[in-house]
Formats: C-alpha cells, sequence, structure tokens
C-alpha cells in the first residue's frame, strides 16, 4: 500500500491537473490501492485522470468490485481500451468475479485475437494451470538460428510478458526444448537454437492444480513455466508474478479454513455482510456439534454435583487438548500445502506426532494432575489421578487425530484444511468429558462399600 505521506499528499490536491500529474508518475499498484480506498464518485473521476497505459496497469490491480464499479462508469470505448490491453490471465480473473451478462457484453467488446485467448482461459476450470497462464510467451520455431531468434523476438514479441524464456516447438506446436533470452545474448549468431537450447523442459499440463504448478516452479526456481496440452502442445505460461499470488491465495484459504472462515477468502477490509455471510454458518454449526459435547455431560450431572472440582477441571482439559489438535493440524496442513510432505509419509510422521505426544501427555497430565490435587478436597484428591490420565490419553489422540485427517483427505484428493480447528477440538472435547466422566463415575461406584 501507498505510504500515509503519500496518501495524505495526493488527499491534499485540489487541482485536478497536478493530481493528474502525481498520479502518473507513481507505480501503478500504488495508484491503484489510493483509487480504493475513494469514494465511489471520486474513484470514476480520479481513473479518468490517467493516461491510457497508466490506466490499464492501475485497473490490474484493483479489487475485483471496484474494477465492476468502474466498468459501469465509463463509456464503451474506453472499456473496451482497458479490458483490451489488459493480460489474458488477468482478463480472466476478472470475468470470473463480473455477472455473465457483463462478461458476455465484454467478450463481445474484444478483438477476435484476445475473444480466443480469453475464452480459451475460461474454458479450463478453476484452481488449475490453464486457468492462471498467460498465452502471451515467444515461441520458436525449429531450425532458427540465434540471430534469426533474435530478430523475431524483436519484431513481433515486444508485448509478450515475459521475454526471459523462449520455447522452441515442432512443426505441430509440440514443446521440444526450453531456452533462455541469456543464452541467446551470449551464443554464436550462426548457431542453431536446437544446440543451445535444452531438451530438458520442466512443464506443467493445464488440468495441473495450481498449488502444484507453484510448488513446480519454486522448487526449480522458475520465472516461468511453460504449460501444455494433453498432446504436448505448449498453450501458453505461468509467470512468477501469478505464483506469488498462488501462494498468497492458498496460504490465505487454509488458514481461514482451519480457523472455520467458509469459502477462505475473506478480506481484512470486507464489508460486514460478507463477514457475517462468511463466518456465522460454521459458527451456527459449530454450536450444532457442541451440542454432542454438552450431551455427553448432559448425563453426568450427579456426579458433578458430588465432585464439584471437576467443573474447575474440564476447561482445562479441553482447552489444552484442543491446543494440541491445532498443532499438528496447522504443522501437517502446511507441509502439505508446500509439498514438504506427501500421504506416503502418514506412518514417518505419525510416528514423530507420537513420540513427541508421549512427552507433551506426561507433562501435561502431570501438570493438571497437580492442580486437581491442589483445587480438591481431601477426599477429592484421587480424582487428580483420573484427570492426569484423561489429559495423557487426549493429548495422544489430538496429536494422531491432527495428522491422520488431513493426510487422509488429501489421499482423496480432497483439501486437508477442510479439516478445521473449532471441529477438531469439538471433537474432542466430547470424546475427552466423556471418557473423564466415564471414569469419574467409574471410581465413584467402586468407592461405594
Amino acid at each position: 500500500m501507498p505510504t500515509q505521506e503519500v496518501r495524505s499528499s495526493l488527499l491534499d490536491i485540489t487541482d485536478l491537473n497536478l493530481l493528474k500529474s502525481e498520479l502518473n508518475r507513481l507505480p501503478a499498484v500504488d495508484v491503484g490501492d489510493y483509487i480504493s480506498e475513494l469514494s465511489p464518485e471520486c474513484r470514476a473521476i480520479t481513473f479518468r485522470l490517467l493516461k491510457k497505459d497508466q490506466a490499464t496497469d492501475v485497473f490490474e490491480y484493483l479489487p475485483p468490485e471496484v474494477q465492476e464499479e468502474l466498468i459501469g462508469s465509463m463509456h464503451d470505448a474506453q472499456v473496451r481500451y482497458v479490458v483490451e490491453a489488459m493480460r489474458p490471465d488477468d482478463r480472466a480473473e476478472l470475468f470470473d468475479e463480473l455477472p455473465a451478462k457483463v462478461v458476455k457484453r465484454l467478450l463481445q467488446q474484444l478483438s477476435p485475437a484476445e475473444r480466443q485467448a480469453t475464452a480459451t482461459l475460461l474454458g479450463y476450470p478453476e484452481g488449475t494451470a490453464g486457468r492462471v497462464m498467460t498465452t502471451e510467451y515467444v515461441r520458436l520455431r525449429q531450425g532458427l538460428t540465434v540471430e534469426e531468434a533474435l530478430n523475431t523476438i524483436r519484431q513481433t514479441d515486444q508485448d509478450k510478458e515475459t521475454i526471459y524464456y523462449a520455447y522452441v516447438t515442432d512443426k505441430n506446436r509440440k514443446l521440444v526444448q526450453v531456452v533462455s533470452l541469456r543464452q541467446l545474448l551470449f551464443s554464436i549468431p550462426t548457431a542453431l537454437i536446437q544446440d543451445i537450447a535444452s531438451d530438458r523442459v520442466i512443464k506443467a499440463r493445464t488440468e495441473m492444480p495450481q498449488e502444484e504448478v507453484a510448488q513446480l516452479m519454486k522448487r526449480y526456481d522458475l520465472l516461468a513455466l511453460p504449460v501444455v496440452d494433453r498432446e504436448d502442445r505448449l498453450v501458453g505460461i505461468v509467470t512468477i508474478d501469478d505464483v506469488v499470488d498462488i501462494l498468497e491465495e492458498e496460504a490465505t484459504e487454509d488458514i481461514q479454513k482451519l480457523a472455520g472462515v467458509s469459502g477462505g477468502d475473506e478480506a481484512a477490509l470486507s464489508p460486514p455482510q460478507v463477514t457475517i455471510r462468511k463466518r456465522l454458518p460454521w459458527l451456527l454449526g459449530n454450536i450444532a456439534l457442541y451440542i454432542g459435547a454438552a450431551s455427553a455431560i448432559a448425563p453426568f450431572q450427579k456426579v458433578i454435583a458430588l465432585v464439584p472440582v471437576l467443573a474447575v477441571i474440564m476447561p482445562i482439559l479441553s482447552n489444552a487438548s484442543g491446543n494440541v489438535a491445532i498443532q499438528a493440524l496447522a504443522v501437517t496442513v502446511r507441509g502439505l500445502g508446500v509439498g514438504e510432505v506427501t500421504p506416503q509419509d502418514t506412518l514417518q510422521i505419525l510416528r514423530k506426532e507420537i513420540l513427541a505426544g508421549l512427552a507433551t501427555a506426561l507433562a501435561l497430565g502431570l501438570a493438571l494432575g497437580i492442580l486437581s490435587l491442589i483445587w480438591a478436597s481431601p477426599l477429592e484428591r484421587w480424582v487428580g489421578l483420573v484427570a492426569g490420565l484423561v489429559m495423557a490419553i487426549n493429548v495422544l489422540i489430538a496429536a494422531t487425530m491432527g495428522t491422520l485427517l488431513p493426510m487422509g483427505l488429501k489421499r482423496l484428493n480432497l483439501d486437508p484444511a477442510l479439516i478445521s480447528g473449532p471441529l477438531l477440538t469439538t471433537l474432542l472435547d466430547a470424546a475427552g468429558f466423556l471418557t473423564f466422566l466415564t471414569l469419574t463415575s467409574l471410581a465413584l461406584s467402586l468407592a461405594k462399600p
């Protein structure tokens, strides 16, 4: 976001000519943030102050709701210019957020080439390499010399999104080699491309999930990754700026899903109605789930009345086991998300979690046992032994479930983050309370003469 000093200086400008000059010299991303913070009326006026090229760049950095609002306020010629000049992948992302009628109208206004490029991207499922790629890339034919290749790039590829890599294809557009711009610049002009290009091409298929694309580019330190169809024909590339967005999107989604935010895409500055829509269903559902945990307690009301210290111990039991589960869950989901582990590593991770869980169970069980001895009356101190035992058991169960549940979902090709922290802690609460109160009831029955 622009600094407070920049925002303040822009807000203090009352001369539109001076504001126009300042906006057109700032980075597009800063201008986009500034326009997003203005009122709807001021946004339209401010956006019209931008030069055509600057307006296109700024438009790509605006939130979808602001983009839609500006499209509605601009005349058709201006809309056509801005949308036509957008990169195909950014345009497809915009169209994903717009109403179908608006998308249809905008598609009709595009040139045939841009319309075809956009329709191609929109034809792939969301969250795949095909949907996030761009069709703007440098393609070279086999048989060219280095000099011919450089001339081709100068003449026809000035507007491509990236020229760090050029991709060599055969007559059927099948991807066969890749060559970097550095190799071209430092090679003999008469050398053939096929002699200096690499046959080892790291590539993605159009149906590959976007998080796997990001992991692939991270693993091999690539600035761009070619995308091919099922016949190995080159159809696009995924660039590093898209990967940054993908990683942020996936991390945000996982974090919010673990917290029970439906959809995993709530922004910090979302309107209150969006926040309510994203959070309330899960909160109401969580209450329904917790009825199960409460139902586990209900039959033991007489036991709690006989041993009042149970009411003090049970919240600690619930909190500790829930935290252990969330820790194991967060580490496992993160490992799966970044490609650090796979379902094949389940036993290795489970072994680690159980070994760590044993030490944790001993420490937490001992702590709760000591606290129970302190809080309980002399005749109730035996509860400390039960509390410590149940705490140890529940901690081991928590560590195990926090590992196995996301691994199981991943094996089923489902999102591991679907196992949210609140869901897991509620299940553990029900199990812990039931075990604790059952053992306490058994101990009381055995203690009767």
